[in-house]
């Protein structure tokens, strides 16, 4: 879970045959590198900017619910946090499989973000990430975390574990415990191409996208 801003949630109306529930969640986060907001927005403050780190609606959510929530999430968003100037979100394109050839994620071309006017700036870094036999991704934080025994590297090594690892031995550096766990317990190395960027600007300053010309907000 991200550093959340703001969070915001979907909630459906209830009706004659089903009460109310959440039916999507939006977190605007802080971003995981200080250093995005000031990259992506021409040397903008790391505070005048924010992250959508989640953003995950029910499958049966009508079309374009996505839009209309992010129209909805913005505008509370100039409400609660009138500093923002800036929006970034990122795109994962990288389908992922697990051991056996499955898709257990699909991979993301910002659909969405597109549909609600979002510029399309470029890629992320290029990187290599380590994959679980499962599909998952090892988060790079949790393993730094455990190389150096910082605060949370008891919760990482858990969830190391959980993935596939093998138990850490009493006694053994964080270090060794994580060059063996990814030997022992079935880890991949995987070349990420980088993730999809999109950028908004809040304060009246957006360009449109130029591979976007026929997409309107909705909300």
């Amino acid at each position: 879970m991200p550093a959340a801003r703001l969070e915001l949630g979907l909630l459906e109306k209830p009706s004659r045959w089903r009460r109310e529930e959440v039916a999507g969640v939006i977190v605007l986060s802080v971003p995981v590198q200080e250093r995005a907001i000031p990259a992506w927005f021409d040397g903008m403050h790391p505070r005048l900017g924010i992250e959508i780190g989640r953003l995950v609606l029910l499958d049966d959510v009508p079309g374009n619910g996505e839009t209309w929530f992010l129209g909805r999430a913005f505008r509370l968003m100039r409400k609660l946090l009138p500093e923002v100037r800036g929006v970034l979100s990122y795109c994962d394109p990288l389908e992922r499989r697990d051991a056996d050839g499955r898709v257990v994620k699909r991979g993301h071309i910002g659909t969405v973000y597109r549909a609600f006017n979002g510029r399309y700036v470029g890629r992320s870094s290029a990187r290599v990430i380590t994959v679980s036999r499962d599909g998952r991704c090892v988060s790079e934080r949790a393993l730094s975390k455990i190389r150096g025994d910082e605060q949370g590297a008891a919760y990482a090594v858990r969830q190391l574990t959980d993935m596939g690892a093998p138990a850490r031995d009493e006694g053994e550096s964080g270090a060794a415990y994580v060059e063996r766990a990814l030997r022992a317990g079935g880890f991949s190395r995987v070349r990420h191409p980088g993730n999809l960027t999109f950028t908004w600007r809040v304060d009246g300053a957006q360009a449109r996208d130029p591979l976007n010309r026929q997409a309107s907000p909705v909300g």
